[in-house]
């Protein structure tokens, strides 16, 4: 049975980041929700490469509607931390321990929801000291897969692992 994924981005994310997992999900039967702050708006990858119609705002939305969190990376985590929405949003699937899945930069929210205290992660290089300073036991692997819920990697590179463990959390 297919899951319901609440994809939370925005302008200049990661094409690839984006593109793939959601291909992957929506491959194994599992239904991609995108939310930004308003349904019917077209967003677009840092590398203008993707573009993608967003499905639903965020104050349509609530966690308990979805099944796991997908935040792909690229600048568009930067940006959704600094809306209390996004970040309340993230932190309600951290908290009732949903499977949340974050690449690249996707920590970034999870740093500001205050949910990584003690959890094993990886992110982007450039992220480790603010994934340590949040209390992350931070492994420079291509992919950390912690509690049987959250699902870290670091790079387009490792999209092929971060593919094949969310959807074995899935």
């Amino acid at each position: 049975m297919g899951k319901k994924i609440a994809t939370v981005l925005t302008d200049m994310f990661e094409d690839s980041e984006y593109t793939e997992p959601a291909d992957a999900f929506k491959e194994a039967g599992h239904e991609v929700v995108t939310i930004e702050k308003e349904a019917g708006k077209k967003i677009e990858g840092k590398n203008k490469q993707a573009e993608v119609m967003i499905d639903k705002g965020i104050d349509e939305v609530q966690p308990d509607e979805f099944d796991a969190l997908f935040i792909p990376g690229g600048f568009s985590p930067d940006q959704l931390r600094a809306d209390e929405r996004f970040v309340k949003f993230a932190k309600a699937f951290m908290d009732a321990k949903k499977p949340v899945f974050a690449i690249c930069h996707g920590p970034q929210l999870l740093i500001t929801a205050k949910s990584l205290d003690g959890r094993d992660a990886t992110g982007y290089v450039s992220i480790k000291v603010d994934l340590e300073n949040a209390g992350v036991n931070f492994h420079d692997k291509e992919v950390v897969v912690c509690s049987n819920q959250l699902v870290t990697s670091r790079t387009p590179d490792d999209i092929p692992a971060f593919n094949r463990e969310s959807l074995k959390l899935l």
